[in-house]
């Protein structure tokens, strides 16, 4: 993968995808700096997502999270995994696309489900539901931001990213990319 510096990647895809696993070991292989965009945001505002949206709604975050994308965008040598709705609101498919690469990370429904299922306490929409709740919920979600996602430069598997074994070869296996 040939992308000059001055580039940054912005790894999207739905919830547990593996955005944030996929886009560290990325970053550490290609020495760039990484970004999670809503660790940024809440690093920025002192407050959680959960809080955010809880204090001051959807509506308001995501107008707080399009304004930090643009800032983050800006930083040479930069990965940026971004928020799971991120490139669905406030045109930021748009600016991602005219600023950098974009890799849309794919995972199965089944294997999402699974990521969920193990750490859905620490994901406020998926909280407290059951298995067959989030299995609709990825469903629907998926069907929602699909035509967002499609748009990226690169559709990429996020399968593999179990172990440090299956992460380094698919890492690997995208530096290989023409």
């Amino acid at each position: 993968m040939d992308v000059s510096t001055e580039t940054p990647i912005f790894i999207i895809g739905y919830m547990a995808c593996g955005k944030t696993t996929f886009g560290r070991a990325l970053a550490s292989a290609m020495g760039r700096d990484f970004i999670d965009l809503d660790f940024y945001i809440e690093q920025r505002f002192r407050l959680s997502i959960r809080d955010i949206f809880a204090q001051k709604g959807e509506v308001e975050f995501r107008r707080m999270e399009a304004a930090m994308l643009r800032e983050v965008g800006e930083f040479s040598n930069a990965v940026v995994a971004c928020g799971g709705g991120t490139p669905c609101h406030a045109g930021n498919m748009d600016y991602m696309l005219g600023r950098g690469l974009t890799v849309w990370l794919q995972a199965s429904e089944e294997r999402t489900v699974a990521r969920l299922m193990a750490n859905n306490a620490r994901r406020p929409l998926m909280a407290g539901k059951s298995e067959d709740e989030i299995r609709a919920a990825v469903r629907e979600g998926l069907t929602e931001r699909r035509t967002h996602y499609e748009r990226a430069a690169i559709i990429f598997s996020g399968e593999e990213l179990e172990d440090r074994r299956q992460i380094s070869r698919t890492v690997d296996t995208f530096l290989a990319l023409p």
